[in-house]
């Protein structure tokens, strides 16, 4: 069992759409109910319009059951492939905290 306490999960879709079409009140009401969910930054693709986001889990094995088991449903609705990738939030506190993120600065 991972002992990370900040883990990022970062996730795109391959699809291009306004994001004033996309459900997103109705997507972040499933995303609120993840276990171990921090908080999560949308993404809109300047030029691209690809829709993405950047998340926040409260440990390695909540951030894994997301991306693994919760996420990929959100794609197949937009009939789309996606990218997931998971990263460690915790080697990169010093770092992040110098460039004043938001994901520190609390």
């Amino acid at each position: 069992m991972s002992k990370l306490k900040k883990v990022f999960v970062y996730t795109e879709l391959q699809i291009s759409v306004p994001f004033e079409e996309v459900p997103w009140k109705k997507i972040n009401d499933g995303i609120k109910k993840q276990e171990g969910f921090v908080r999560k930054t949308w993404l809109s693709g300047i030029g691209t319009q690809t829709v993405g986001g950047l998340y926040e889990f409260n440990s390695l094995e909540n951030a894994q059951k997301f991306a693994w088991d919760y996420f990929p449903n959100e794609p197949r609705t937009f009939g789309v492939s996606f990218q997931t990738k998971i990263f460690d939030g915790e080697i990169v506190e010093d770092a992040s905290r110098d460039m004043k993120s938001p994901h520190y600065n609390y």
